[in-house]
């Protein structure tokens, strides 16, 4: 029987094929492995976690993760540097830690408030609480309802344990209510003018200051003055501009400091090994002694000597010296890390945002949050003076840890308003109607309901 033809048009394309195909050409050593180029496996890890890193959800997570773990820790080191406090005042061992965490689940509370609200209700409240806000502060300075704390007239009483500092909320209240100034000023191109940028933001900031410095509280008005310039730079002032803010405030500055005998005695604490004469150096130098005897992984939980009557302030300025006594530095490295990430992403946020009252909030809680957390840990490594601010989220203090939970939820909420944020979150979240649930329900026989 003869052979069926072979249509041409299939020789052809048969032949091309075998035209393109050619034979592997085996490369590497004796054993024909292909060989990788070189740096071939850490680029593609370099570039998985340059993607990763990019993702819309990253300042997202971020800011959630760090936040709560810095929440977590600090609850754990209030709990150990503060029992031999507690004992002391012949009070229960955990009584600290449990004011804290009480404090904790009411800013838990705020934090998921404030992460749920739109920016239009967040621009609301801002001149309601700063109205608020410089009320309590008048109170403060009125006597018989003001409470003087370490020589601090900045506290009000609540009755029982409970106290108030309205300065923290100060922070809180001069961020929102600029935020919105400036993003209504930027609406109508107005920031061009040299004073629509300074009235009434500088102003009112200098309200706050005196407040403030009334009581005598100067590590708060730094914090103030760090957001203050913060907003400003944000805003785009011009260098000039920005320099003569600069320079009052610096000037103000060194006179507040040259007439008080106890912020020269800080100055001059800095870099300090001796406690020097009438121990005027004792809290600086004790919390160096106990960074120092922490070693590389700390001497364990709940086994700091300083905490025993050496150190002051264990668990609120201090606490950083008593975590790299305990956890040595790898425990304060770790708390670092976290501030950094943290600060990292309420800066991607900010820079990401095409909306102005974002930006200028975002950046203002980044500015306070990062700011503090620094003049706190140079003060404990001696490289600052000490200038009685707590540690955010870390340190005890209630009155400071609810408006700062607040302040995150705000990150987290602006995170999770970006575009590309929310359709990745909606990606996320389960579908599931009515329609769908019926179509997988078998079909019963008929005749049966």
């Amino acid at each position: 029987m003869p052979a069926e033809a072979t249509p041409p048009g299939l020789v052809l394309r048969s032949r091309a094929a075998g035209a393109v195909r050619r034979p592997a050409v085996k490369r590497g050593g004796a054993g024909g492995t292909p060989s990788r180029p070189r740096g071939g496996g850490p680029r593609r890890l370099f570039e998985r976690a340059r993607r990763a890193w990019d993702r819309p959800l990253t300042a997202y997570y971020l800011i959630l993760g760090s936040s709560l773990l810095i929440t977590v820790l600090g609850l754990v080191m209030v709990y150990s540097a503060s029992m031999i406090k507690a004992l002391e005042l012949s009070l229960p061992a955990a009584y600290f830690f449990r004011k804290q965490f009480l404090a904790a689940l009411i800013g838990g509370a705020l934090m998921f408030a404030a992460a749920r609200m739109p920016a239009k209700l967040h621009r609301a409240l801002s001149y309601p609480m700063l109205v608020v806000t410089v009320f309590l502060m008048v109170l403060v300075q009125i006597p018989g309802i003001g409470m003087s704390v370490n020589g601090n007239q900045n506290w009000i009483y609540l009755g029982g344990p409970f106290q108030l500092q309205p300065s923290e909320f100060g922070k809180l209240a001069l961020i929102l209510w600029g935020a919105d100034l400036l993003a209504r000023k930027q609406d109508k191109r107005l920031l061009t003018q040299w004073k629509h940028m300074l009235v009434p933001l500088v102003p009112v900031a200098f309200l706050l200051l005196g407040l403030i410095m009334l009581g005598g509280d100067m590590g708060t008005a730094i914090i103030l003055t760090a957001i203050l310039f913060g907003l400003l730079w944000l805003a785009g002032a011009p260098t000039r501009l920005f320099g003569g803010v600069l320079a009052v405030a610096g000037t103000l500055a060194v006179i507040l400091i040259r007439t008080s005998p106890n912020r020269m005695g800080r100055l001059a604490c800095i870099g300090a090994t001796d406690p020097g004469p009438q121990d005027q150096c004792w809290q600086a130098v004790h919390g160096i002694y106990a960074l120092a005897s922490g070693g590389w992984f700390g001497s364990g939980l709940g086994a700091s000597v300083e905490k025993w009557g050496q150190l002051p302030e264990p668990h609120t300025d201090f606490i950083f010296a008593i975590t790299g006594e305990e956890l040595g530095l790898a425990g304060t490295l770790s708390v670092l890390a976290l501030f950094a990430a943290l600060g990292y992403a309420g800066i991607r946020v900010a820079g990401r945002t095409e909306d102005p009252f974002v930006r200028y909030a975002a950046g203002g809680v980044t500015t306070w949050i990062v700011a503090q957390a620094v003049i706190n840990i140079g003060a404990v490594l001696g490289l600052l003076p000490i200038a009685g601010v707590p540690l955010p989220l870390f340190s005890y203090g209630g009155s400071a840890l609810l408006p700062t939970m607040f302040a995150v939820g705000l990150l987290i909420a602006f995170a999770r308003d970006d575009p590309a944020a929310r359709a990745a979150l909606a990606m996320r979240q389960p579908r599931v109607s009515w329609k769908s649930m019926r179509r997988r329900v078998k079909k019963r026989p008929s005749g049966e309901r």
